[in-house]
């Protein structure tokens, strides 16, 4: 059980990609550090989740659950026909992080979810994504070039999670061209963009279960999602 005085520990799903270090050529695991440092500096231990030999009972041994950004969500998982410009999908890591969510929410484990996360929330609990957002949207600025964070200014819905960890506006750093299009049934959508793109959504009937579209380990002045995951983590095994 984990005290008041302990630090939860947080499960972060991994990327497996192509890696170059030193003389070695091979794939690897591997997570941008911002993330750790983020939990770290939230007051969580963070553990890697490599998307390799999935077995749900691993979330016996956390106390909550990060789903890290990434690449593009395979359109399979959701009945769609690719978009040309739906060029890097990881069907195996679509699947394995599926398995965690759904585990997740069943066990009501503090979980948030992160960009590419979010989107993966929604797919699992039924809802599609647009797959390249500037035609919904007619500008470029959630990906405004090349590993370049954008900046978006979001509106938070009254009354939810949301909005009690950020107030009723944000502005957070950005970088996807994909979206939530068709909201998941259990899913609430608790801020959007000015353009009305989904920002962030929460899960019903969950004291701790909220995605957001943007990055919010990318800005290490401000923790109060990671704050918050693992206060909810403390609270999950009092």
């Amino acid at each position: 059980m984990v005290s008041s005085a302990s630090r939860p520990r947080i499960g972060i799903t991994t990327y497996l990609e192509p890696t170059v270090w030193g003389v070695w050529q091979r794939d690897a695991a591997l997570l941008p550090r911002v993330y750790l440092d983020a939990v770290v500096n939230a007051g969580g231990v963070p553990l890697l989740l490599p998307p390799v030999g999935t077995d749900p009972t691993v979330l016996d041994v956390l106390d909550g659950l990060i789903i890290a950004g990434g690449c593009d969500v395979d359109p399979a998982s959701y009945d769609a026909t690719p978009h040309p410009q739906t060029v890097d999908t990881r069907p195996g890591r679509d699947e394995h992080e599926m398995i965690l969510i759904r585990a997740a929410l069943a066990a009501d484990l503090p979980l948030l979810a992160i960009c590419r996360g979010l989107q993966v929330l929604n797919v699992a609990l039924g809802g599609t994504l647009s797959q390249h957002l500037p035609e919904v949207v007619a500008h470029d600025l959630h990906r405004p070039s090349p590993a370049v964070f954008g900046r978006t200014d979001v509106k938070v819905e009254s009354g939810s999670l949301t909005e009690r960890l950020l107030g009723d506006r944000s502005s957070v750093h950005c970088y996807h061209h994909q979206a939530l299009d068709l909201v998941a049934p259990t899913l609430k959508v608790t801020a959007r963009a000015t353009d009305g793109t989904v920002e962030a959504a929460e899960v019903d009937g969950h004291d701790f279960a909220l995605g957001v579209q943007w990055h919010p380990e990318e800005n290490p002045e401000d923790l109060r999602l990671f704050t918050a995951l693992i206060d909810a983590s403390r609270r999950h095994h009092s």
